[in-house]
Parts: structure tokens; C-alpha cells; sequence
């Protein structure tokens, strides 16, 4: 007997069976039971995520022999009949092959017969997207008014190509990506029923590449199978998904523990050998700094099994968490600058070099890394001055705060963009303090003030001024202007200035007079 992939052997047959998607398979189970089922339905989700095969699931409810329900027999005729790809009135149509206007009038011919085998005839159609605008139009009426013995399963990974007269016309169910956890559990459960031994980091290290996807999860664990010979084990896991071992991340944190610059550039260096993914190292090692900000925020904290509980709490008690944050931080920057680097080895140990150069020392007093590796900080020796590396990202303490006259530059100067740009420029400096920053909201911008966007401009004040920032900020007006009110003023100035200097041009005027022209004052632009 041929070999059937762990994705198809292990694909659920009932509800009870999913992986997953709750929200789905409680809404569906209720209408089943109610027998409130709509005629068209609309699955959408990443790959592999389970869209057809709860549309499957849903074609069993309809069909099985004991009646409509949301628990199916499975035995049945019907029920088997569905699972071998064998039903006669479950028509599966794969879209992405056939778009043309002519495929769907061809498919729909026989949409107005009733059922062969079954109790509703269903269409099922895969990647629904791919469809052209005209053989949506040939679908559409169909899909507004089928006949009562029809049932519309649609199902796609890009929602938005679809006409809204489409979407308009169904129950729509959005597939949520499957979490790291519950991937590992179904692979565990998987693995013991099949009897294959496994190691259970390798079992992660498999549910995280699938990146949410079941499919990908079983289809990866095959592939693993076959590379290792029929065992799972973390060596073999990581050389299929070309993962580095993780001695090496736990011993760049080692480094940063101690701040030893010497043995993080040796680590570095000795990575070189394997010809790593630099981006993955990186993941891994913020992956490993967010264990260890967890733990020190919960001690009751229960690691994974990628690193050893004991490792993660030595390090956790080793490492300040004001610089697990500052590691973290610079950790994805350092991932997401790594195409701009002149290559990923370079983009990579500049990175490892920032985490000890922004490290701010005890005391405000230079820090030496053991081990001769001598580690810039964010100040030089009882100066209270940063360093040149730092003075381009933080202003100096010796600055003074931040005068409300001088708002508009600093946000100028702020690391931040979008929305969160957008709260500062709509309020105005009421006093900077201390570490107190209060601001102003104008009424206008009062729907910017969400919690993300406090957050986000609280970081880039305390990275703007290198240090620690509490930030309040209250609505109604202030004594100053805030920059969005000023830089309205300037545009209605600029705008007024431009209509005057029109209106007096004697070109405009000899017009006027000899053609009787009108200016259209709201047609008038300034010149940028």
C-alpha cells in the first residue's frame, strides 16, 4: 500500500476533530443544530489553516444520513463517500484553473437539478479570488437567489480580490493563523500515535517554521522524518530548517551578561562556520531576551522547551531588565537593517556591538567588558555627556528640558511616525520636568490619544532624551499652539499671501478690466 502524508491521514472528519478556529466551529455548529444554514458561506484564511477542510466538514453535516446535524456519523455511505472524494454532489472546483466566464456558465448549468446521492448539492470552490470579474458577474445571481437544494462553499487566501457583491452575499468566517503551542500539541499527539520517538525542541522548532499553518506543520514533520532517518530529534531539526544551534545564541548571551565584547565577536565569529541565516540568529536571540523580560516579570513564568528553564533563570537574574529591553530592542532593529547592511555578517556584528555600546554604565561611569573587551556606554566618566555613537540617537542631559517654544523640533527629532506622529504634532508642551512630560491634546486629535500611541511616543521621548520619561497627557487647550494648529496658520497665511499677490498682479488686473475676468479665489495654490 502506498505512503499517505501525515497532512491527508491526519486531516479532522467532524468538528470534534479541528485544530483550532473555535470561533468557527461553534457559529457553524449552532446553525447546524438550529437548521438556520445560509446557502453561501465564506472561508478565508492563510494557507493551510484548515479553510477546505472545514468546508468538507460542513458538506458531511448537510449530507450525512442520520439527517442535518453537527456531528456526522462517518459511517454512513454519504459520510464516506465525502472523505474519499468520491461524493457526486460535493463539486469541487479549484478556481486558480479554471477563470474563465465560460468554466463558471459551464458549472452552473446543472445548478437548477436536484441532488444525485445526497440531501444538497454543494459547490465547493477553492481560491475563489482567481476568478475573472466576468465569471463573477455569471456567478452573481446564482449566488443571490440559489435553489433550496444548493449550498455555496467558497473559500480563499485573498479576501480583498473579491467584489463586494460577492462578499455581500455570504457569511463570511475568518481563519485565524494556528498558535505555536497548539501546533506542538497536535504534533505531539501525532508523533505518539504514529510511534515515532521525537525530542520535544524539535517539535517546536517545527511548529514555529510552520508559521501558523497545520499543513505546513505535518508536511514539515514528514519532511524531518525523511531526513533523520524515522527519528525527530533537535540536531536533525534544525539542520532541515537550517536553524543554528541554540548553544550558540545561549552563549552570545552569555556575553551580553557579562559584557564581554571579546567572546561576543568570537561567538560571532565562530558562527561564520555554519554559514547561518543572520536574520534567524537574531529572531533567536530576541526569542531568548523575551523568555528572559517574561521571567522577570513573572518568576512564575514557564519557559518552552527551546531553552532549558535553569538557563533562562540564570540569565534572567545575570542581565538587568533595563538592558533585556534595550537588547530586545536592538535586536529587531538590528534584523529589520540587514538588507541596508554592505553584508548580513557586517549588519549583524554591528548590531551585537550596539547592545554594549548603548548599555548605559552603573554610576554614570565608563564600563570595561571583561576579558579586555572594552565596551563603549551611553556616557563617558562622570561627564553625564553620551557618547559621539549615542549623541546622534539621544540628546544631552546638559540640554536642559525641552522649552515649549521648541515642541515642533523635538518631534521633528523623535523616532516615530504614523499615528502615533500625528498625537504629537496635535499637542502643545504644557511643562517638561524632571522625567514629567505634559502635553496639551488638542480636541481635534482626540481620537489619536490610544494607549499604542501614548506608549509609542513615551519611547522616543526617552530615547530622544536618554532617559526614563512618564508621560501625561490631557485634552483642551493650551498656551501655545500646538504644530498642527501652526502649521494650519502657516498654510491659511501662505494661502492668503498667494490670493493677494494674485489678485494685484497687473497681468490679473489688465484682465479684469479690459476681458471682465474673474478670479476664482479657492482655484489659487501657494508655490511650495
Amino acid at each position: 500500500m502506498s505512503y499517505l502524508a501525515l497532512a491527508r491521514k491526519w486531516r479532522p472528519r467532524s468538528f470534534a476533530e479541528l485544530v483550532g478556529q473555535e470561533h468557527v466551529r461553534q457559529a457553524l455548529g449552532n446553525a447546524l443544530t438550529q437548521n438556520r444554514v445560509h446557502h453561501a458561506f465564506l472561508f478565508t484564511g492563510t494557507r493551510g489553516v484548515g479553510k477546505t477542510t472545514i468546508a468538507r466538514i460542513l458538506s458531511k453535516c448537510l449530507n450525512c444520513d442520520t439527517g442535518v446535524t453537527a456531528t456526522p456519523c462517518g459511517v454512513c455511505g454519504s459520510c464516506k463517500e465525502i472523505d474519499e472524494g468520491r461524493f457526486v454532489d460535493l463539486i469541487e472546483v479549484d478556481a486558480a484553473s479554471r477563470t474563465k466566464v465560460d468554466d463558471t456558465r459551464e458549472l452552473l448549468e446543472n445548478v437548477q437539478y436536484a441532488p444525485t446521492r445526497g440531501r444538497y448539492k454543494v459547490y465547493l470552490v477553492d481560491e475563489v479570488h482567481m476568478l475573472s470579474t466576468h465569471s463573477f458577474n455569471a456567478l452573481l445571481k446564482t449566488l443571490e437567489e440559489p435553489p433550496p437544494h444548493v449550498k455555496f462553499l467558497l473559500a480563499t487566501t485573498d479576501p480583498q480580490k473579491l467584489p463586494v457583491t460577492v462578499l455581500s452575499r455570504c457569511l463570511q468566517f475568518n481563519l485565524k493563523r494556528l498558535p505555536v503551542a497548539l501546533i506542538n500539541e497536535h504534533l505531539t499527539k501525532v508523533l505518539t500515535a504514529e510511534k515515532i520517538a521525537f525530542d520535544a525542541p524539535a517539535l517546536r522548532l517545527v511548529a514555529q517554521a510552520a508559521d501558523g499553518s497545520m499543513r505546513d506543520a505535518l508536511s514539515l514533520l514528514d519532511q524531518l522524518i525523511a531526513f533523520s532517518g524515522g527519528k525527530v530529534d533537535e540536531a536533525s531539526a534544525r539542520g532541515m530548517l537550517g536553524t543554528i544551534d541554540r548553544d550558540h545564541v545561549t552563549k552570545l548571551a552569555r556575553a551580553l551578561a557579562t559584557g564581554d565584547a571579546a567572546q561576543l565577536l568570537e561567538t560571532a565569529r565562530m558562527l561564520e562556520e555554519f554559514s547561518p541565516d543572520y536574520g534567524q540568529v537574531l529572531d533567536d536571540l530576541a526569542g531568548l531576551l523575551t523568555r528572559l523580560a517574561l521571567l522577570q516579570l513573572v518568576p512564575s513564568y514557564e519557559s518552552d522547551e527551546l531553552f532549558d528553564a535553569a538557563l533562562v533563570k540564570e540569565l534572567a537574574a545575570a542581565i538587568p531588565a533595563e538592558d533585556v529591553q534595550l537588547y530586545y530592542q536592538t535586536a529587531i532593529l538590528g534584523r529589520r537593517d540587514l538588507p541596508f547592511a554592505p553584508d548580513p555578517r557586517t549588519g549583524f556584528q554591528m548590531t551585537l556591538v550596539r547592545m554594549l555600546a548603548f548599555r548605559p554604565a552603573a554610576g554614570g561611569t565608563a564600563a570595561s567588558a571583561p576579558g579586555g573587551g572594552g565596551a563603549r556606554t551611553a556616557t563617558s566618566a562622570g561627564s553625564g555627556v553620551p557618547s559621539p555613537a549615542v549623541a546622534a540617537i539621544v540628546r544631552p542631559a546638559s540640554a536642559g528640558p525641552i522649552d515649549p517654544v521648541q515642541w515642533s523640533r523635538v518631534i521633528g527629532d523623535l523616532d516615530i511616525s504614523g499615528a502615533a506622529r500625528q498625537l504629537a504634532t496635535n499637542c502643545a508642551l504644557i511643562e517638561h520636568s524632571g522625567g514629567l512630560i505634559r502635553l496639551a491634546l488638542d480636541r481635534g486629535g482626540a481620537t489619536l490619544a490610544t494607549s499604542g500611541n501614548k506608549e509609542r511616543l513615551t519611547l522616543a521621548l526617552a530615547k530622544y532624551l536618554g532617559a526614563h520619561v512618564k508621560l501625561e497627557i490631557t485634552e483642551g487647550a493650551a498656551a501655545n499652539e500646538t504644530p498642527a494648529q501652526h502649521g494650519e496658520r502657516r498654510s491659511a497665511e501662505a494661502l492668503e499671501e498667494a490670493r493677494r499677490t494674485l489678485d494685484n498682479d497687473p497681468t490679473v488686473r489688465e484682465m479684469k478690466s479690459r476681458f471682465g475676468a474673474t478670479l476664482h479665489p479657492e482655484s489659487v495654490r501657494p508655490i511650495e
